[in-house]
């Protein structure tokens, strides 16, 4: 990845507007997630989000319950995604923001149909795009959908915001001999089975040459910094 990023699909997990809880919502966290997103968006960055839906719903442990089938359970975790979208947008309203749901499984009344021209159109006129509903089918992820929705609207970039300041070859927060990587191809992602995003997130970005930063969101300015070439968190991409 080479000078400042124009645009970018910023791949958020539900737990990242849960705070300290397990589950629901925590307003300070919301908040905290949309000043950094209008913080970049200042700055002349396009920002298309994608949410999980795992302080909602997880979809894979209700379908493990054995009651629910995989397709429902994946469906009420798409619903999930949309649900925690809604919230975001109003909360970038409220901040003085303009930000519009676009979801692959449309609700009338609620949010409109995704289509990768009407993302783009939004984008270039100053809107945050929230991209909802996962795919819109089931057995896909978010980061699956996150970097699929990159490729569609020609992004030049996917963040993929968790808890730690990038990519380990173990869990940091239980190893503490785990070696954090600058900079990785996709091949060695895979070839490592470093569970950075699952196989179809990955070789998406590789086969359209997306470039995928992993980064601590916990970071003050993190988005704008990252999209400024700062090199924070570990960089994937194809000549590292």
């Amino acid at each position: 990845m080479s000078g400042a990023v124009l645009r970018l699909v910023l791949k958020l997990s539900g737990e990242a507007l849960s705070g300290e809880g397990a589950l629901g919502i925590d307003p300070p966290s919301l908040h905290r997630v949309v000043r950094e997103i209008l913080d970049a968006q200042a700055n002349g960055v396009e920002i298309a989000l994608v949410l999980g839906g795992g302080n909602l719903l997880r979809g894979a442990a209700l379908a493990a319950g054995g009651f629910v089938q995989r397709v429902t359970a994946d469906h009420m975790g798409m619903l999930a995604t949309i649900m925690n979208a809604l919230a975001v947008r109003d909360a970038i309203v409220a901040a003085g923001g303009r930000a519009t749901v676009l979801s692959a499984i449309p609700i009338a009344g609620v949010a409109d149909g995704y289509a990768p021209r009407r993302a783009k159109e939004l984008l270039a006129a100053g809107e945050v795009v929230l991209c909802a509903g996962g795919t819109g089918n089931p057995f896909f992820t978010t980061d699956s959908a996150a970097c699929l929705r990159a490729v569609e609207i020609e992004a030049d970039l996917v963040l993929k915001a968790t808890k730690v300041d990038g990519v380990y070859d173990a869990d940091p927060r239980t190893n503490s001999n785990a070696r954090r990587f600058d900079k990785l191809r996709y091949d060695d992602v895979i070839a490592r089975d470093l569970e950075v995003m699952d196989l179809t997130a990955i070789c998406l970005c590789r086969d359209h040459n997306v470039p995928i930063v992993v980064f601590d969101m916990a970071v003050a300015g993190a988005v704008r910094r990252i999209a400024g070439g700062e090199p924070l968190g570990t960089i994937i991409e194809a000549g590292a």
